[in-house]
């Protein structure tokens, strides 16, 4: 393999860290897969060993129950998850996007009430931006929150929510004032036990099969007005805040998913032989995977520096947009490149190369479509 490379912020603990998570992940995780595919979402009780463990909602602080972590804690176990489980498991969005919302904008009530049990796995949560006719452009969500009283009434519907058919709390973009653009979306804690909320159908995708990916529809749902996230209509402003976190932890499962293909690939074509040699002896091969192990490399010390921009507050939203589309790219063509070297076993689900090829094109797509990263860049130009 390629010389070895450390990230310049890893740190003892980290690995330690990542060492625990890549234990756990490959003795609970890995023999229940097959399982978690067949039935389209992780049993709850893997949630809940995880958060014995602390391996759930990692920058909590203690005074919520957390374990007082860092960004940085939640990248390594993202990692392990990436070599062992990949996406199957939809920690990232709890752990990594709802509890930093509530973190980050939640009253005192609303973090007591939710983070506890978020860091338990007693909760699992969701956040549902999408819908069927807004993806990307979030300006043209139709879903509706009408205050009436000490509540809002919400109604509409959301779609392709990770965590949805199991989440226990959703947050919900709605839009609270339509006169008023952007400006008139707010977030809403939703207790999926609400009278109106109902889960549709878990959608059948062509990758990540175990991620519990669900419609939902809220039919008069009413939801006590102090569940409002931050203030009213200031819902727009935390999603754009919030937004280049999340596009790094797409970058991270993006650069890690190529850093394991390859991995599995350079060990396939030294083993498997062709014309009386290793395939890794014919010249074609060393060539790819040199290109590949290249891309490999220039994304993670990309990726890398945009964690310590991060680390330092000074990430910002082109660069990571940047981040969002250009990992996930050299993500797909370096698997798509590593599974044609596998040649007709290269497509049989049994091999890994074959499951992170079909798992790996969604990335592309959810975060912000590439081709939206591509305009945030340009505008910046």
């Amino acid at each position: 393999m390629t010389t070895a490379y450390t990230s310049p912020w890893e740190t003892e603990e980290l690995t330690l860290l990542r060492d625990t998570a890549t234990e756990f992940f490959t003795r609970e995780g890995m023999p229940q897969l097959e399982r978690w595919e067949r039935q389209q979402h992780v049993d709850r009780d893997f949630w809940l060993r995880a958060g014995e463990l602390g391996l759930l909602c990692p920058m909590v602080p203690e005074s919520y129950g957390g374990p007082g972590g860092s960004f940085l804690h939640h990248l390594a176990i993202t990692e392990a998850q990436g070599w062992t489980i990949d996406k199957g498991w939809g920690n990232s969005v709890h752990s990594g996007i709802v509890a930093d919302y509530v973190l980050a904008y939640g009253s005192e009530e609303q973090k007591k009430t939710w983070l506890p049990k978020m860091v338990t796995g007693e909760v699992v949560s969701a956040i549902a931006m999408s819908e069927p006719s807004a993806g990307s452009d979030l300006k043209a969500i139709r879903t509706r929150a009408v205050r009436d009283g000490d509540s809002y009434v919400l109604d509409g519907s959301k779609t392709f929510i990770t965590n949805g058919a199991t989440a226990d709390l959703v947050i919900v973009a709605a839009k609270t004032d339509p006169a008023a653009g952007a400006r008139g979306i707010s977030l809403l804690l939703v207790d999926a036990t609400t009278p109106g909320f109902r889960r549709g159908r878990t959608l059948d995708k062509i990758g990540q099969h175990a991620a519990d990916t669900a419609e939902l529809f809220f039919d008069g749902v009413r939801v006590p007005a102090t569940n409002l996230l931050g203030e009213e209509g200031s819902g727009f402003r935390m999603l754009m805040s919030q937004l280049p976190q999340e596009r790094l932890f797409i970058g991270l499962t993006g650069i890690v998913g190529a850093e394991v293909a390859l991995h599995h690939t350079v060990s396939y074509t030294k083993e498997r032989h062709a014309f009386g040699a290793p395939l890794f002896s014919m010249q074609n091969t060393r060539f790819e995977l040199a290109e590949c192990a290249t891309l490999t490399r220039v994304g993670r010390t990309f990726f890398d520096d945009c964690v310590l921009r991060h680390e330092k507050r000074e990430l910002d939203a082109p660069t990571a947009s940047m981040a969002k589309y250009w990992l996930t790219d050299v993500q797909c063509q370096v698997i798509d490149r590593c599974l044609q070297l596998h040649g007709g076993y290269g497509y049989m689900r049994e091999y890994p190369i074959a499951r992170m090829y079909a798992d790996a094109r969604a990335q592309r797509i959810y975060g912000g479509a590439n081709e939206v990263m591509k305009e945030l860049v340009a505008r910046s130009l």
